[in-house]
C-alpha cells in the first residue's frame, strides 16, 4: 500500500475519533447511519470518478458556471472598461497582464450575476422542482426527514443564509441535532454564486476546477449530516415538511432585479469584510511578529503558529510531510479569515498536484469564524425562540463543516 494511501486512511480514524471524542453521549450514536452515510459519501465520489457519464454531467456543469463567467466579463468590461476585464487604453510591459486584473471589479461581480439568475430560477419554479426531485432522494438515503432532506438537496444551489428560508416555518421544531445539521451542511458546502468566483481565482492552478469544486459540495454533504449524528447524536421524532416558497416575486424583471439587489449586499459584505479582516491579520501579524522576534529571535505569524500546530493533522490527510507545514497553514487562513483567501493562497502556492488537489477540497467549504456571526444573524432572525440553541451550535457547526471537507479531501487523495 502506498504510504500516500496508509496516511489517508490515518486521516479518516482521525476525524472521526477527534468527533466521537467530542460527543455529547457516546452511547446513543447510532453507527448504523453513520457507516451508511461514510459509504453513501464514498460511492458518490466512486461514481462521479469512474462512471464516464456522470463524469460528463459534472462537466457540462461546469462549462455552464465558465459561461456565466464570461457573461459577467461581458457586463463588467461595459461599467467599468479595463478594470472590469476590457481592452486596456494603453501599452503593457511585458509580463503585466495579470496586474490589470482587479478582484473587486472583474471576481466578485460573478456573485450579483448568479444571484439574479438565481432568483429567475426560482421565480420560473425549476430550483424548487429540481429540489422536490432531489429531496426525498436524500431522506431515503440519508436517513433524515423531510425538512432536512429540503435543506441537503437546495444546499448544491444557495448559500448558507438562503436555505433553512425553504423551511422556516419547520425550523421552530427542529431537533437540536437537526439544527446542527442545518448550520453544518451550510457551513461544509459553498453555494452557486460563490463557484464562478473561486473557478476564476484558481484558474491558472487547476485545469479544470470548477467539477472540483461542484464534487466537494455534493459529497461534503453527507459527511457533514453523518459527523453531526456522532457529535449530538439523535434524540426525538425527525420533522417532516416540504420546500415552501420562501421568495415571492411579481414577474420575471422583478425577481431579477431583486436577485441583483440581494447579490450587490453580498457583494459588499464579502468586500467589506475581506478589506477589514485583511487589515486585521496584518495588524495582528505585525504585533505576533514582534513579540516573537524579541522572545525567540524569529519573525512567526499567526498561520506560522496554527501551521506547526495543524501540521500532523494534514500529513495525516495524505499531504506528504514536507508540504505539510504550507498545507496546515492554507487551513488555518481558511478558518481564520475565509476560503477566499485561503484559495488565492492556494493559487500562489508551491504545494504538488497531489496536495494541492486534496487541499482544494479541504477549503472547499464556509467554515470559518466569521461565519459564526452571519449564522447567529441569519437563523437567529428566522427563528428567534431558538437563538440560544443556535448560538450554541453554531461553533460545533465549524468544527463539523471543517472535518467534513477535510474528510471530502482525504478521500480524494486516497483515490487520486
Amino acid at each position: 500500500m502506498p504510504l500516500s494511501n496508509f496516511q489517508g486512511l490515518i486521516g479518516i480514524c482521525t476525524i472521526f475519533l477527534i468527533i466521537f471524542l467530542l460527543s455529547e453521549d457516546r452511547k446513543k450514536i447510532k453507527w448504523r447511519f453513520v457507516a451508511q452515510g461514510f459509504l453513501l459519501q464514498c460511492t458518490i465520489m466512486l461514481l462521479i470518478t469512474f462512471v464516464p457519464a456522470i463524469k460528463s454531467g459534472i462537466q457540462s456543469a461546469s462549462s455552464v458556471v465558465m459561461l456565466l463567467k464570461d457573461a459577467t466579463r461581458a457586463g463588467t468590461s461595459f461599467v467599468f472598461g479595463y478594470l472590469g476585464g476590457g481592452e486596456a487604453p494603453f501599452m503593457l510591459k511585458d509580463g503585466a497582464a495579470n496586474s490589470l486584473f482587479v478582484f473587486a471589479f472583474q471576481a466578485l461581480p460573478l456573485i450579483i450575476v448568479v444571484s439574479a439568475l438565481s432568483m429567475l430560477l426560482f421565480h420560473l419554479k425549476i430550483i424548487p422542482f429540481i429540489v422536490r426531485i432531489l429531496s426525498p432522494i436524500f431522506q431515503r438515503l440519508l436517513h433524515v426527514g423531510g425538512a432536512m432532506g429540503v435543506v441537503a438537496s437546495a444546499k448544491l444551489f444557495l448559500s448558507q443564509m438562503e436555505t433553512p428560508l425553504l423551511i422556516r416555518p419547520y425550523l421552530t421544531n427542529f431537533t437540536r441535532t437537526e439544527l446542527l445539521m442545518v448550520i453544518a451542511c451550510g457551513m461544509s458546502t459553498t453555494s452557486a454564486a460563490a463557484v464562478p468566483l473561486y473557478a476564476m481565482i484558481l484558474g491558472n492552478t487547476f485545469d479544470n476546477v470548477v467539477p472540483h469544486i461542484l464534487v466537494a459540495s455534493l459529497i461534503s454533504i453527507p459527511a457533514a449530516i453523518t459527523l453531526t449524528r456522532i457529535l449530538i447524536p439523535e434524540e426525538g421524532e425527525k420533522t417532516k415538511g416540504d420546500v415552501i416558497a420562501p421568495f415571492n416575486f411579481k414577474s420575471s424583471m422583478d425577481a431579477i432585479s431583486k436577485g441583483a439587489v440581494d447579490g450587490m449586499g453580498i457583494f459588499w459584505n464579502i468586500t467589506s469584510m475581506l478589506i477589514v479582516f485583511a487589515a486585521l491579520i496584518y495588524l495582528v501579524n505585525a504585533l505576533v511578529g514582534k513579540i516573537t522576534l524579541i522572545t525567540l529571535g524569529h519573525v512567526y505569524s499567526v498561520q506560522n503558529i496554527l501551521g506547526y500546530l495543524v501540521a500532523p493533522f494534514t500529513f495525516a490527510m495524505g499531504v506528504p510531510w514536507a508540504e505539510s507545514m504550507e498545507a496546515a497553514q492554507l487551513l488555518a487562513t481558511k478558518t481564520i479569515l475565509n476560503e477566499v483567501f485561503a484559495f488565492a493562497e492556494l493559487s500562489k502556492s508551491t504545494l504538488s498536484e497531489h496536495s494541492k488537489k486534496i487541499m482544494l477540497y479541504a477549503l472547499c467549504g464556509f467554515a470559518n469564524f466569521s461565519s459564526v456571526g452571519m449564522v447567529i444573524g441569519s437563523l437567529g432572525t428566522l427563528v428567534p425562540e431558538r437563538r440560544n440553541d443556535i448560538i450554541s451550535l453554531a461553533p460545533k457547526a465549524v468544527l463539523i463543516g471543517t472535518m467534513a471537507t477535510c474528510l471530502s479531501g482525504t478521500l480524494v487523495g486516497l483515490l487520486h
